[in-house]
């Protein structure tokens, strides 16, 4: 349940950061220059999830929960940020 709670946070975080690759693709923010760092990032959240599948597939449940708990706790604690943000209205002057 652990495991298919955080993939799933990490399947977000990915789409994300796919929707923003594309994004950026589109109106031209992605280019040649930064190309490289993109495909970095990109490779890196897909191995994370492929390795922690792979963890999970082999036996070695702790290590594909620490896998995915990499990208998952920072995701979760943007999130939560940001609905404090949302919901505090904070004064930025």
């Amino acid at each position: 349940m652990v495991f298919r709670t955080l993939f799933v946070i990490d399947l977000l975080a990915a789409a994300v950061a796919l929707g923003m690759f594309v994004w950026g693709l589109m109106d031209g923010t992605v280019d040649g220059r930064n190309l490289g760092q993109w495909a970095l990032l990109l490779g890196g959240i897909a191995a994370l999830m492929g390795g922690a599948w792979w963890l999970r597939g082999i036996g070695r449940q702790r290590q594909a929960l620490a896998a995915l708990a990499i990208l998952a706790i920072p995701t979760i604690g943007a999130v939560v940020a940001l609905v404090i943000l949302i919901f505090t209205t904070p004064r930025w002057n």
